[in-house]
């Protein structure tokens, strides 16, 4: 492991029992405790200054309840439009917040002149597959049709990302949205997929099995190891076939809005990315992927949605 992230893993807790396995209360408060409070310190001395945006709470209704979306927006020329992300963020679909990534979203939004929505959907086991999903389904239609409210033009860039999980619910949109007529004219543009899971392992296709070595051989890093894993699977209670929680088992995965995809070379998951990269390349999809070396699943944000391309208006 690089000694740079061994010695900030050390720092912020994280070990083999920063999730206790089996039990989601425990696990939320460590998520809290081991993650999101010191992610939160680190970034903190980093934050724009709170003259550069906004930061207003909406309220979308959705099956059998309200979900609470935060928009960030910088505050520039009052008749200028700017792409926007919708952010899903990871836990696992048990665990963590909009809190997670509360910090980073609102340095990328100044940074990069992004309107961005941080999606609360609810949690399983409480709110079990599909609810986390259907939620954030409803969070990209409302954001589709408020596009004056948050000053974005879904031309410049309609992008959808996230962590862990919530790369995993990325790349499921990125096939609904490409299919779904609400969103004709209003297409996804690009997919931020950090450390996706994008096929459950009892799920693996014969044809692509053996270039998943990962789950098999990372077993016990820390941050994320198998133990913690399947009770992540159980409480979500998906059908490990099921395209909406195995993105990678969609029939086609032609038309896809380009994709920048971040791997982690130590990480349980890495090969969900890598294989995945590979198929979207296969089906013509547009990709560029980032494996770190000597890294773990972590709170790494070191790429810019620039750089990557993700946004018309700065693609080339």
């Amino acid at each position: 492991m690089d000694p740079e992230l061994s010695a900030v893993l050390n720092k912020l807790g994280a070990s083999q029992s920063a999730f206790p396995a089996g039990n989601v209360a425990e696990s939320r408060a460590a998520c809290e405790a081991n993650f999101i409070a010191p992610h939160k310190a680190f970034l903190q001395s980093h934050l724009p200054s709170e003259d550069t945006y906004t930061l207003t709470d909406h309220i979308v209704p959705v099956d059998g309840g309200e979900i609470t979306v935060k928009c960030i927006i910088p505050i520039v020329s009052d008749r200028e439009t700017f792409p926007v992300l919708v952010n899903l963020h990871g836990g696992g679909w048990c665990l963590s917040s909009t809190e997670m990534d509360d910090y980073s979203l609102r340095i990328r939004c100044v940074k990069h002149k992004l309107s961005i929505v941080n999606v609360e959907y609810r949690l399983a086991p409480e709110y079990p597959f599909p609810t986390p999903l259907n939620d954030c389904y409803h969070a990209l239609r409302w954001v589709a049709s408020n596009t004056s409210l948050l000053k974005a033009d879904l031309e410049k860039g309609f992008i959808v990302g996230g962590d862990s999980a919530g790369g995993n619910m990325s790349a499921v949109f990125a096939h609904i949205l490409r299919d779904d007529p609400f969103f004709e004219g209003r297409r996804l543009t690009g997919q931020l997929l950090c450390e996706p899971q994008v096929c459950h392992y009892a799920a693996y296709p014969e044809s692509l099995k053996a270039k998943f070595r990962s789950i098999f051989e990372q077993t016990g890093q820390p941050t994320l190891t198998r133990a913690m894993l399947d009770p992540f699977y159980a409480w979500y209670d998906a059908m490990p076939s099921d395209p909406r929680f195995s993105p990678l088992l969609y029939p086609s995965h032609e038309g896809l809005p380009r994709a920048y995809i971040q791997a982690m070379a130590l990480d349980l998951l890495r090969d969900d990315a890598l294989v995945y990269a590979e198929v979207l390349r296969e089906a013509g999809v547009e990709v560029e992927v980032d494996l770190y070396v000597l890294t773990l699943r972590a709170k790494v944000r070191a790429a810019s949605l620039t750089s990557s391309g993700l946004m018309r208006s700065t693609a080339t």
